[in-house]
C-alpha cells in the first residue's frame, strides 16, 4: 500500500480527554460546528475560531479515577446528534451516572484456566448488589432559548465493571435513522461471564434504538439483560451484532445505495481488528425474548457476530504464559476452546489486523484500536474512500514518550483480508507523551479530527489537543 504523510494542525488546546469528535449544525445557525465531548462530561464547540461550551454534565457523572490511579474507562463515552438535529434539536448522551459506584462483580483480576473449567463458566450472581457501575443512555433537546435540557432516558444499564464500557459509542445510522449503541462486553479481561455471546444479555451488543417511537416511561428499570426492560422498551430496539469486545463507534461509508459498516474490536492479548459488512439482518428484543421464555432456537443468519470471547480477531482466544524451553517466548494457549469452535463457521472475518508484537518494519505494534473513521475528501488525494484507523500508542521497545499511531485500510474487491499502511504524521510534540485517544469527521466525511492526549489518566486534566489531519 501506498505510503501517506499527513500533518497535524492544532484546533484547540488544553482540555481535558476528548472521547468524542464530530460535526453539526446547531438550530438556527448556518456553519457546521466542531463538537467535542470529554470523558469528564464537559461538551464544547469551536465556533468563530473559539472554543464555546455546548452542555456541562459534570456534576452528573461518577468520580473518575479515583480508585485506579487516574486511569479510567467510564465517564460520559458517547454523543449522536439526531439527522433531523437542525430542525428538532434532539441529541443523544451515554454517561456513567454519579453516585452509581458499586463493588463489582468479581474480586480482583480475572484469568481464565483451561484445566479448571469453574474459570470457564463463572455467573454473575446478585446482580443488583455486585457490580461497579450504571451507565444511562438519553435523549436531550436544545430549547429555543438555545440551552439544551434532558428530555427523557431511553435505558439504564447496570455494569458489572468499570471498563470496556464503548467509547464514541452512540452513532446515528444513515441506512435506518435509528439510533446505534455499542455496549462493549463489561470489561475485566476475557469476558469472564461470556456476555458478549449470550443472546438475553445487553453487554456485548450493537444495539439499534427507534427513537422515533417517542415513548416516556418514568422510573425506567435499571437492567443488565434485554428481559428485563419494559415490553414498550422491547419493541424500540433490535440486536445488530453481538461477539464484541470493546468497540471505538461505528462509521459507515456509502457504496452506490448500500452502506458498509466498519467496526473496529478493542483485542485482549494478540490483536486489534477492524470489521466491515454491508448485508445484515437485525433481531428484534421481543423474538429474542420470546425465544427465551420458550427456550427455543431461533434463526439468527443475518445477525453479525464478531466472535468474541472465543475469538480475537482471526485468532481463538489466546493465555500467554512464559515459555519454559525459552524465556525469550511466550506459549499460548487456547483459553476457551470449545467457544471457538463453535462460533468459527458463523463469525465474521475481519477486513484488517495489527499485532501488538510487530516483526514487521513498516508496520508498528500496536496497544488499544480507539477510532475508526471512513475518509471521503480529496484534501489528502492518497486517503481518499479509505479507512483510517488510531492507536493509543505504539508498543515499542524504546522509551518514552509515548507516541499514538495513525494508519489506513480499504475494502478489497475480492472482500478477503486486506493489508494496512502507517500514516507518517508531521508534528512535533516535543518531550510530551502524545496518546491519541479518538478519531472523528465531519457530516460528509471530507475532514479527520484527532484527538490527542498526553496521559492515560483521566484524572490528569487539560492534557488534551484537537487536531485537524491535512496533507502534509
Amino acid at each position: 500500500m501506498k505510503k501517506v504523510k499527513v500533518r497535524l494542525q492544532p484546533l484547540v488546546r488544553n482540555i481535558n480527554l476528548p472521547t468524542v469528535l464530530k460535526t453539526t449544525i446547531l438550530p438556527g445557525d448556518s456553519m457546521e460546528r466542531l463538537f467535542i465531548a470529554t470523558q469528564v462530561g464537559e461538551i464544547f464547540y469551536l465556533g468563530n475560531g473559539e472554543i464555546r461550551t455546548f452542555l456541562d454534565i459534570r456534576s452528573r457523572i461518577l468520580q473518575l479515577g479515583a480508585s485506579s490511579g487516574g486511569y479510567d474507562e467510564r465517564g460520559l463515552l458517547g454523543l449522536a446528534f439526531h439527522p433531523q438535529f437542525y430542525y428538532n434539536g434532539l441529541f443523544y448522551l451515554h454517561y456513567s451516572v454519579a453516585g452509581s459506584q458499586g463493588p463489582g462483580a468479581l474480586p480482583g483480576r480475572f484469568t481464565p484456566d483451561p484445566c479448571n473449567p469453574e474459570t470457564l463458566n463463572v455467573r454473575w450472581n446478585n446482580r443488583e448488589t455486585q457490580y461497579d457501575h450504571i451507565d444511562t443512555v438519553e435523549e436531550w433537546i436544545v430549547q429555543s432559548n438555545g440551552q439544551p435540557q434532558k428530555r427523557r432516558t431511553l435505558l439504564n444499564l447496570r455494569r458489572p465493571f468499570s471498563n470496556h464500557n464503548g467509547v464514541n459509542s452512540l452513532n446515528f445510522s444513515p441506512e435506518t435513522g435509528k439510533l446505534i449503541l455499542t455496549t462493549g462486553d463489561g470489561g475485566l479481561g476475557y469476558d469472564p461471564f461470556n456476555l458478549s455471546q449470550n443472546d438475553m444479555e445487553i453487554a456485548g451488543k450493537i444495539i439499534e434504538i427507534d427513537v422515533g417511537k417517542n415513548l416516556f416511561i418514568s422510573h425506567l428499570p435499571v437492567v443488565t439483560r434485554f428481559d428485563e426492560l419494559p415490553i414498550p422498551i422491547q419493541e424500540t430496539l433490535t440486536v445488530m451484532a453481538k461477539g464484541v469486545r470493546n468497540i471505538p463507534g461505528i462509521t459507515f461509508q456509502r457504496f452506490y445505495n448500500q452502506y458498509i459498516k466498519y467496526v473496529g474490536n478493542v483485542g485482549q492479548d494478540l490483536v486489534e481488528s477492524i470489521f466491515s459488512f454491508i448485508q445484515y439482518q437485525p433481531v428484534p428484543v421481543t423474538e429474542l425474548v420470546r425465544a427465551s421464555v420458550l427456550k427455543s432456537e431461533m434463526d439468527q443468519e443475518g445477525l453479525v457476530n464478531f466472535g468474541w470471547r472465543g475469538w480475537e480477531g482471526d485468532f481463538p482466544t489466546s493465555i500467554m504464559k512464559g515459555c519454559s524451553g525459552n524465556p525469550t517466548l511466550e506459549e499460548k494457549t487456547i483459553a476457551y476452546y470449545d467457544e471457538a469452535v463453535k462460533t468459527s463457521a458463523g463469525r465474521l472475518q475481519p477486513l484488517t489486523s495489527y499485532y501488538h508484537r510487530e516483526p514487521r518494519g513498516d508496520k508498528f505494534g500496536g496497544t488499544a484500536l480507539t477510532g475508526v473513521q471512513v475518509y471521503m475528501g480529496n484534501g489528502i488525494p492518497d486517503l481518499a474512500g479509505s479507512v483510517i484507523f488510531t492507536d493509543l500508542a505504539r508498543n515499542e521497545d524504546s522509551p518514552p514518550p509515548a507516541r499514538g499511531a495513525l494508519a489506513y485500510t480499504s475494502v478489497r474487491a475480492d472482500c478477503k483480508l486486506n493489508d494496512y499502511s502507517v500514516i507518517e504524521t508531521e508534528h512535533d510534540f516535543g518531550a510530551s507523551s502524545a496518546y491519541y485517544v479518538s478519531l472523528g469527521t465531519n457530516l460528509d466525511q471530507t475532514r479527520l479530527y484527532l484527538g490527542v492526549y498526553g496521559s492515560t489518566k483521566v484524572a490528569d486534566l487539560n492534557q488534551g489537543t484537537i487536531f485537524e489531519v491535512v496533507r502534509g
